[in-house]
C-alpha cells in the first residue's frame, strides 16, 4: 500500500465524498453541462447525505458544480478557451509553491513526492490515464504539504482540478509520457533543495500545459 492509498483509507467521510465526486467530474463521468440531483449523487457515492452535501458545496465554491435551487445541480460546462484562463491564473502560484517546497521539504514530504513520481511512472508504462490523474493529484497534494503555505495551496487546488479536467478531455490520449517527464523533473528539483531550479521547472510545466491549452482552443 502506498502512502497515498494508506492516507485515503483514513480519510473522513466528507473528504472521501469530495474526492470521489471530484474524480467523476474530472473524468467526465458527470458530463459537462449535465444536471443532477443531490439524491442521484448520494446513490452514486453510497455515502450519507451530510458528507455528500458538504462535497457538493465545496465543489460549487470551486466552480465545478452550480447549485440551482429547485432545479438541481449543474456540472460546470467545459469550454476549451477557458483552459488558457485556468493556466494563466495557476502559473504564478505554482512557482511560489515549487520554490517554497524546495526550501521546506521534509522527509515526510519527500516520501509523498517519491510516491507520486512512482505512481506517475507506472501509469505511463501501463498507459493508464485514470491512474495518471490520481498520481497527478498526489503530486499536487505533496506540493501543498511540502510548501508549508496554506494560502497558496488553497488558491492552487481548484485550479489544479480544473486543469486536470481539461487535460483529460483534450490531451489524455497522447500526453502521458511528456507530462510525467515534466512532473518528475520538478520533483527532482524540489528534492534537491534548489529553489531556482524548482521555480523554473514549475514554469516549464505550466508552459507545457499552456501549449496544450492553446492547441485545444484552436480546434
Amino acid at each position: 500500500m502506498t502512502f497515498a492509498e494508506e492516507s485515503l483509507s483514513f480519510e473522513p467521510v466528507a473528504a472521501k465524498a469530495y474526492r470521489a465526486l471530484e474524480r467523476m467530474i474530472v473524468t467526465l463521468e458527470l458530463a459537462p453541462g449535465g444536471f443532477l440531483t443531490e439524491g442521484i449523487l448520494i446513490d452514486k457515492l453510497r455515502l450519507g447525505r451530510t458528507p455528500v452535501r458538504e462535497a457538493i458545496q465545496r465543489l460549487a465554491w470551486e466552480g465545478l458544480l452550480e447549485i440551482r435551487p429547485r432545479a438541481g445541480i449543474a456540472v460546470a460546462p467545459l469550454h476549451a478557451s477557458d483552459w488558457l484562463r485556468v493556466i494563466d491564473a495557476r502559473r504564478g502560484v505554482e512557482v511560489v509553491l515549487a520554490r517554497s517546497a524546495a526550501r521546506f521539504v521534509t522527509d515526510e514530504g519527500a516520501e509523498r513526492f517519491h510516491d507520486a513520481a512512482l505512481a506517475m511512472q507506472k501509469a505511463v508504462v501501463s498507459g493508464n490515464v485514470f491512474a495518471f490523474l490520481e498520481a497527478d493529484k498526489t503530486m499536487d497534494e505533496a506540493l501543498a504539504f511540502a510548501a508549508d503555505n496554506p494560502f497558496a495551496a488553497r488558491l492552487a487546488a481548484p485550479l489544479q482540478t480544473h486543469s486536470r479536467r481539461f487535460w483529460f478531455r483534450y490531451k489524455a490520449d497522447t500526453g502521458l509520457a511528456e507530462s510525467a517527464e515534466h512532473h518528475v523533473g520538478l520533483i527532482r528539483s524540489i528534492l534537491s533543495g534548489d529553489e531556482d531550479a524548482a521555480g523554473k521547472d514549475a514554469k516549464r510545466l505550466m508552459g507545457l500545459l499552456r501549449s496544450h491549452a492553446e492547441t485545444a482552443a484552436r480546434r
